[in-house]
Order: C-alpha cells, then structure tokens, then sequence
C-alpha cells in the first residue's frame, strides 16, 4: 500500500485547494459587500430613516448575523486549506493524523482540507 501521493497527484490536489480556496474568497467577498458595506437603512430598503416594523428590524439583524456566521465559517475552512497547502509542499498530504493511511482521492476531492481517512473520522465522531 502506498504511502504517499506522488508529484503529479499532489499537483493535481493543489489545484482543487486553490480552487476552493478561491471560491471561499469569493463567498467572502460577497457576503461583505452584501452586508457589511451596507448601512441597516440600506440593508432594509427603507430610505426614510425609520423602519416601519421592529420585526423587519430583528430580521435584517438576523440576516447580518446568519451572513457573518458564514463568513466566519468560510475563514475556519480557509485556514484548513492553507494547512493542505503546506502538507502538500512538505509532501504530507492525504495521510491520516490517526492510522497513517493514504486517505481515498475521493474523499480528498470532495473535502481537500480532511486530516482524517473516512474510518477514523467515524471512530472521531462516534466518541
């Protein structure tokens, strides 16, 4: 059994980091211009000054709150990705924290940033 990826598939895997690194930006930026370059008023569609409703006000600061919640989301995975990028320099990538194994191309397609192979996040998430 291999024990790590070679050149060609670590290069491969860099691409699919920078690429969801990239999209994760992307989303970032969004959801600032969205929400936080925007005043309250704006934000409402209200441009008398006075909201009509203290519901529309809870909403609007629900919204702001759900949005930066996902802004900080995408930050926490965005510190993963750049942790891939440098096991894929070092040439650590894709093997489990736990048992050591190569964890499947699949998985680290789906998830880039996994430090763990499918059966020892189970085992991690059963505790």
């Amino acid at each position: 059994m291999k024990k790590k990826f070679g050149k060609k598939e670590l290069k491969e895997f860099k691409k699919i980091v920078l690429k969801r690194k990239e999209e994760i930006l992307e989303g970032i930026k969004h959801i600032a211009d969205d929400t936080l370059k925007k005043s309250q008023k704006d934000a409402a569609g209200d441009i008398s000054g006075y909201t009509y409703h203290m519901a529309d006000v809870a909403t609007d600061n629900y919204d702001r709150e759900f949005s930066l919640g996902l802004a900080s989301s995408g930050r926490e995975v965005l510190y993963e990705l750049d942790d891939a990028l440098k096991k894929i320099e070092d040439g650590t990538f894709g093997i489990c924290e736990s048992c050591k194994n190569l964890i499947t191309k699949t998985r680290l397609k789906a998830v880039p940033y996994a430090r763990l192979c499918v059966k020892c996040q189970e085992k991690k998430e059963k505790r």
